[in-house]
């Protein structure tokens, strides 16, 4: 017979004893079980001890979270929190430098934990560490040179001791004075080669910044993007990527005006580093945002002196029609004709044509960068087309407002960056204008379609079409340079997109007579099997998940996987991202297969239901699955990507013998049956397959020639 759920069997260490194995009765106020396990001891003052867990963690045991103790767990019955707390307070201000450096190693560990967080907190402990970190360094600056080594620990578990504190929510951030902000800043140049205080150094920076519009001024004083860059250029990832965070962080922030940056990408990177890329990305495009949704005045002199200046670059590049003479109306006359030949849909006041948003007025500034900096090809496109009598001539004014549109479109500009995604492209960061770039390749694969596809005005939105195919195709292929990318164009012609989309066509073609119906639903089931044990293997293996519900952005990790067996799942926390998998003995808590009541997803979760920023990210809504177990157990995920959900998702339901309905299933259902159907009917290539069966034959007038096996 099963103990009673509310009973939980653990071992109790003490030092200098042996363990003693007890259950714990989770109905009983924790401060009797410790007063009992005491007792055992004859250890008097109960109150002045408390259980923590065993492993790695060292998290105290308190009300709120003694359910989390499991069967088989190791507690450790130790000083409580409050008293630990009053201890190391009292330690790291120590005379000997030996005795400081070891409680600040403590302190550090410790702080990890939010109960005692709150307990050292209440001590005004946050006071007493900005103290150290403004005025310690200099009382120990003559000693650095001879205890280098110790002076850069001390400072490393301080600052450590410090993110840890501040991670939990509990201190504003606006409490710091400019004392204080002035050393961390030092610190991100002082000690460029000391890789822990860098790095504490850099997060604090970066929390300071998105948390506090005023820190964020203070930090902005102190320290530069061009400070920050030498770091990017280092070997250390990590570093890498720390300083990629301050850095959008202090781009997020900044007034548009004061927002620039300078990135080069030259080699494979990691999950969070290609996150920190994705994010500076999409806010260096979200720039574009204001320009993308600001209408022309035709009033304004100014704008209107743009169009101008586009008209004289492409018809009067050797004269200023300034001097020329004629009357207003003939210079009008004039002016039309060449706002025509540029491809204006309004040829009389072609600042009409910028009052759609978007793309709006950045149209008219990429179309202005084009004409001066891309010159000669500007100059070619709008004559070579301008001089065409044949009705097959691009109109330049109308593609570019168009073309604009559609590259806002599939950079997403104005939209808000995802807490997950990590899809970035290198060759955006390997120019200072790589929009407008970007615009001046694409503007220059329009006209070569237009010309390849002999169109006309009609066949316009087809030609845009083929266009954003290309583009999407050499996309997809993550050029490392602007250069690549148009190599890439260069190969993606008119033609060979016909044969791309044929040859999909033909891959994608569905045979639909009764026969291969028929074959298709009796092959289904295996293929489903098959799908399913891919699921299964996959949860065998496991996934690392990301914990995103910190205020500040830091790895903190755990790891999932089911057991070979299929009946258990083990899970653990990490303390950094796995290289490869995770066995099942360094994970801590299981929970068997059996116990699982059901897996929900998006807003049925519990994670997803609790006020917070997570609740508001759509993107994060579709990658939150739960599995929901006992009568209110609950072990929420939000996968890395919509890959990794349709997996776990699929699997869970799969271990619960429900029908895996996810994208990805249905998508490789597909697949695998559409190439299982193509094999097995390659003997039957160029043969008819009728739509009936053929009829049956009469029985033949004898079975002699039959021969028995037997």
């Amino acid at each position: 017979m099963p103990p009673p759920a509310d009973i939980v069997k653990v071992a109790i260490e003490w030092p200098g004893a042996f363990p003693k194995l007890m259950e714990i009765d989770q109905k009983k106020p924790l401060s009797s079980i410790i007063k009992e396990v005491c007792d055992g001891w004859s250890l008097a003052n109960h109150d002045q001890y408390a259980l923590q867990h065993a492993d790695s963690s060292n998290f105290y045991i308190t009300e709120k979270n003694r359910n989390e103790i499991k069967n088989g767990a190791i507690l450790r019955l130790t000083t409580s929190p409050a008293q630990n707390a009053q201890q190391l307070h009292e330690r790291i201000q120590s005379s000997s430098m030996d005795a400081k450096l070891e409680a600040l190693k403590d302190l550090a560990n410790y702080s990890r934990d939010v109960t005692f967080a709150q307990e050292f907190i209440n001590l005004d402990g946050i006071s007493l560490l900005t103290q150290m970190v403004e005025s310690g360094t200099e009382r120990y600056q003559k000693l650095q040179k001879i205890m280098k080594p110790c002076f850069g620990d001390m400072l490393s578990f301080t600052l450590t001791a410090f993110v840890e504190l501040m991670d939990h929510g509990i201190v504003s951030w606006d409490t710091f004075s400019v004392a204080f902000i002035k050393k961390i800043a030092s610190y991100v140049n002082k000690f460029a080669s000391d890789i822990s205080i860098l790095q504490r150094s850099l997060a604090i920076l970066e929390s300071m910044v998105l948390n506090s519009h005023d820190l964020y001024q203070k930090v902005a004083q102190e320290i530069t993007i061009g400070q920050l860059i030498p770091h990017l250029q280092g070997t250390d990832q990590e570093i890498q990527t720390y300083t990629i965070a301050v850095i959008n962080a202090l781009f997020l922030k900044a007034p548009d005006d004061k927002r620039q940056h300078v990135i080069r990408a030259q080699r494979a990177i990691n999950n969070e580093m290609a996150h920190q890329l994705y994010v500076l990305q999409v806010l260096t495009f979200n720039l574009l945002e204001d320009r993308m949704m600001t209408k022309m005045d035709p009033q304004d002199q100014a704008q209107r002196d743009i169009i101008f200046e586009l008209r004289r670059i492409a018809f009067d590049a050797e004269s200023e029609p300034n001097n020329s003479s004629g009357s207003i109306e003939k210079r009008k006359s004039m002016y039309t004709r060449d706002y025509k030949k540029l491809g204006f849909i309004n040829h009389v006041n072609p600042a009409m044509d910028f009052t759609q948003t978007p793309p709006g007025m950045l149209a008219l500034d990429n179309m202005l960068y084009f004409a001066k900096h891309h010159q000669d090809a500007y100059i070619r496109i709008v004559l070579e087309n301008s001089s065409r009598e044949d009705k097959h001539e691009c109109p330049f004014g109308r593609s570019s407002i168009e073309l604009t549109k559609m590259l806002c479109e599939i950079l997403k500009v104005g939209e808000l960056p995802s807490e997950t995604c990590n899809d970035f492209h290198p060759m955006f960061f390997t120019h200072d204008r790589s929009f407008e770039e970007f615009f001046c390749i694409c503007i220059q694969l329009l006209n070569k379609t237009w010309k390849e596809m002999r169109a006309t005005s009609e066949d316009f939105n087809k030609v845009m079409q083929v266009v954003k195919e290309q583009i999407m195709r050499a996309l997809t292929t993550k050029p490392s340079s602007l250069d690549q990318f148009k190599s890439k164009l260069q190969n993606l012609s008119y033609t060979e997109i016909l044969k791309i989309r044929q040859s999909e066509r033909m891959n994608q073609e569905d045979f639909q007579s009764r026969p291969i119906l028929e074959l298709k639903e009796k092959i289904q089931p295996e293929i489903l099997e098959l799908i399913k044990q891919q699921r299964l293997n996959r949860l065998v293996e496991g996934t690392c998940f990301r914990k995103l519900n910190s205020r500040r952005r830091q790895d903190k990790f755990w790891y999932c996987r089911l057991s070979p067996n299929h009946k258990v799942l083990h899970y653990g926390d990490l303390e950094e991202s796995p290289q490869g998998e995770v066995p099942h003995d360094s994970l801590q808590d299981k929970l068997p297969v059996a116990d699982i009541k059901a897996v929900v997803t998006g807003k049925d979760c519990p994670h997803m239901k609790e006020k917070g920023a997570l609740k508001q990210n759509k993107e994060v809504l579709e990658l939150a699955f739960s599995i929901l177990y006992d009568s209110s157990g609950q072990l929420n995920f939000i996968a890395p990507d919509k890959h990794e959900y349709c997996v776990w998702t699929d699997g869970l339901n799969a271990l619960l013998g429900k029908d895996m309905l996810s994208d990805l299933t249905r998508n490789d259902l597909d697949t695998l049956l559409s190439m299982e159907i193509k094999l097995r009917l390659l003997d039957l290539e160029n043969i008819q397959i009728p739509d009936a069966p053929p009829p049956i034959p009469k029985e033949p007038s004898n079975y002699d020639f039959v021969y028995d096996c037997n």
